[in-house]
């Protein structure tokens, strides 16, 4: 190893010239091979959000239910009352899925769940979104076969239920997938852990699996461009273990519970430099770390190594003296390390030693998020295409000459078309504790019945949903941002929950270049207003930049993960329909944007218009309408109407219950062109059903939230007929919806 310090040795670490001179105006010297390994993972985008935090700041942070400031901690912490919180995070892999996508994937839903249970909390869900190019590719097809994979045996084999989740294909992410992975836990507030190394004298001890040189500069793998020498690469993903990250799990708990723990840290990105200066520095504390003391898997590694490595199921945990051989018992009892490496100390220095030596002294807040890690601002510009995509009008284009052909087009779009083939390799039911189940409804619900003390909480759960129109970002970001946000609300309350907090997670591409950065700039301009209209702060989440390649960027992606309370999940509202003769009716005003919509970009292969505006006002009144009309017993399905419009909603609530596939007799508005009416996107729109006795009292209702409640149709029969211009047996439009992805992806798999 070429153990040089100089400038060109940082710059292959990923710093620059002047963060190199900063460091060592910190040190007041040149830094070591280890210190500059350090700094260079702490100092990564991936680590400190050098490029985003101060656009970071401006989100709305705070509110009435967060127990924890967005970044404070591991996850983010929402009181639900009867004494129990809900914690939930999601977070990328990107980079690794591109290079390595089964353990790109499985390490992402094993680090997103360490961030779970160090806070105390028993994962009970997990969620993804994800991102594929043209899945008629072979590459594609590589890439979605291992990434789904990766995360149904970390998932499956862990005991976690995977219970929603998204995925979109575009050419744009032909060559870097985007991977994003969510979970969810439960913690009661008298068992919350904190991320902070208090009390000098303090044990700093590692438990769970040894050491190795898996994932070593995992981290600024991560804060740079996939290229064709990212293929080379492969050391800096991780290896994963579902079952001893299970063992983890009970141990880290078990120890938590006992009240043993004074503050602990997952060891994810950055690894040991990351748990070690993180935790000292939220304390205003310093360490002494002995390197020799840390289990190994191969004992020659040096002190950078061991500081930087990313191997996965890891702990950093503070304990008071007289707590070291309980600690000890619990994870030896669980088949896992627990050793102690060190001390906290009270002066603020990370020391690290290795073989006798001091091979790192660093102040612990230069390396820390937010504080003494470099803050820039980009140069911001606006880029061309924005003005001309929305000046496009759509009516210049002709209207399909078959709109039953149109119609089973958008249903077959790998976009559109059911995502079963992928979320039946997911084991969703684990735990027994899932109501809504992937495919059923516009979001998932999770029962809270074994956590809950009171009757009242017994009743409830809670509502999950992942969500981004990465089209409609790219085409205008701050609107489109804003849809991500106010639809994946929308999704919570259709199945019949109230949204109440959302963690992100903002894929981009390069930062430095002006148009990436005003995409992200203006992105965070609406999930920041979208989330102060709805009163769903952010708890905190993730930015991935350098989500490109040689040949193009990705769309702008912030990903949405939202969270709702759901009363009474006996209650919880599926999207098909379910009986023959109910009244069919959208809520919300008829909608003709064509802009950014799925019917341009499969029927015409255009992207371009203007996007869909939002009504702050109505989508409020709509959420209150919904969550009382279901509550109350009046209607018998639900379900959002978005890509492929009105159309698309309504063949999907015929077919999306696989067994019963009823059809429907529909009446459309159809004063303006066809297409628009059936195929435009936007305006807040949600198809129910119900009987027709319900009339007088859904009428009432929508009159009291000044809504208005057209009913189109009734459903009947085994064909979706509307207007007589649409006119398809609902087990042809099934046949598509469910039978894209296998088509593309089975056959492939099974060669």
């Amino acid at each position: 190893m070429n153990l040089k310090v100089d400038i060109e040795s940082a710059r292959q670490m990923g710093l620059t010239p002047e963060e190199f001179e900063r460091i060592k105006e910190i040190l007041g010297r040149v830094p070591t091979y280890t210190e500059l390994g350090i700094y260079s993972v702490m100092w990564s985008e991936h680590a400190s959000y050098k490029n985003s935090i101060l656009q970071l700041k401006k989100l709305p942070r705070s509110g009435k239910n967060l127990l924890v400031g967005a970044g404070e901690e591991n996850a983010g912490l929402v009181d639900i009352g009867d004494g129990l919180a809900v914690a939930f995070k999601i977070e990328s892999h990107n980079h690794p899925s591109a290079v390595e996508p089964y353990q790109g994937a499985a390490t992402g839903v094993g680090g997103i769940l360490r961030d779970i249970f160090t806070m105390g909390a028993r994962p009970v869900a997990a969620l993804d979104s994800l991102r594929f190019g043209n899945p008629d590719t072979s590459r594609v097809k590589y890439l979605l076969e291992n990434v789904v994979k990766g995360i149904a045996d970390y998932g499956n084999a862990f005991g976690v239920p995977t219970v929603a989740g998204e995925i979109y294909f575009d050419e744009c992410y032909d060559e870097n997938p985007l991977v994003n992975a969510m979970a969810v836990g439960i913690v009661r507030h008298d068992r919350i852990a904190k991320a902070a190394a208090k009390g000098v004298g303090n044990l700093v001890m590692i438990v769970g699996s040894s050491t190795g040189r898996d994932g070593i500069h995992g981290a600024t793998f991560a804060s740079e461009d996939i290229s064709e020498a990212s293929e080379a690469k492969r050391p800096s993903v991780q290896v994963g273990d579902p079952f001893t990250e299970k063992l983890l799990l009970e141990a880290t708990l078990e120890a938590i519970e006992a009240g043993l723990v004074v503050g602990i840290q997952d060891m994810g990105a950055a690894g040991i430099a990351c748990s070690t200066s993180e935790m000292s520095a939220k304390a205003g504390t310093g360490m002494e770390v002995n390197l020799d003391l840390v289990p190994l898997r191969e004992s020659d590694m040096s002190a950078y190594e061991i500081m930087l490595s990313e191997s996965q199921e890891r702990m950093l945990v503070v304990v008071e003296p007289e707590n070291e051989v309980a600690i000890k018992r619990i994870f030896t009892k669980w088949d896992l390390n627990a050793e102690v490496i060190g001390k906290v100390t009270g002066d603020g220095i990370l020391r690290i030693s290795r073989h006798g030596m001091l091979e790192a002294e660093v102040p612990s807040k230069t390396l820390a998020l937010g504080e003494g890690a470099p803050v820039y601002v980009r140069e911001s510009c606006k880029p061309e295409y924005i003005e001309r995509l929305s000046e496009f009008d759509p009516s210049t284009l002709p209207e399909p000459a078959d709109y039953n052909d149109a119609l089973k087009k958008l249903i077959s779009s790998p976009n559109i078309a059911c995502k079963k083939y992928v979320f039946e390799q997911y084991d969703f039911m684990v735990g027994t504790d899932t109501v809504v189940v992937p495919g059923e409804g516009d979001a998932a619900i999770v029962r809270l019945e074994r956590w809950a003390s009171s009757e009242k909480g017994k009743k409830g759960g809670l509502a999950l949903k992942t969500d981004c129109n990465a089209r409609y970002v790219y085409m205008d970001p701050r609107t489109g941002a804003e849809h991500a946000v106010v639809e994946a609300a929308r999704n919570v309350a259709c199945v019949g929950a109230k949204p109440v907090a959302i963690t992100n997670c903002l894929n981009f591409g390069n930062p430095y270049k002006p148009d990436v950065y005003y995409q992200f700039e203006k992105a965070v301009e609406g999930i920041t207003k979208a989330c102060t209209e709805l009163e769903t702060p952010v708890t905190g989440g993730n930015v991935s930049f350098y989500n490109e390649s040689p040949n193009r960027t990705v769309y702008p992606t912030p990903v949405i993960g939202m969270l709702g309370i759901m009363d009474d999940v006996s209650k919880a509202m599926r999207s098909a329909f379910s009986n023959q003769g109910d009244f069919i009716a959208v809520v919300g005003p008829g909608c003709l944007d064509m802009g950014g919509s799925e019917y341009l970009a499969v029927i015409h292969k255009l992207v371009a218009g203007k996007i869909p505006g939002i009504n702050y006002d109505y989508e409020r009144r709509l959420h209150g309408f919904l969550h009382e009309a279901i509550l109350t017993g009046m209607l018998n399905s639900t379900h959002d109407v978005s890509e492929g419009g009105l159309a698309v909603a309504l063949a999907e609530c015929c077919i999306m219950d696989h067994e019963k596939m009823i059809g429907a007799r529909v009446a459309m508005d159809f004063s303006t062109r066809k297409d628009f009416a059936l195929f435009g996107e936007g305006g807040g729109r949600v198809v129910v059903s119900y009987v027709p006795e319900k009339s007088h009292e859904i009428t009432a209702l929508a009159n009291a939230k000044q809504l208005v409640v057209e009913v189109i149709g009734v459903v009947s029969g085994e064909r979706l007929q509307i207007n007589g211009t649409i006119d398809l047996d609902v087990r042809d439009l099934a046949s598509g919806y469910y039978g894209t992805l296998p088509s593309k992806f089975a056959a492939s798999i099974e060669k």
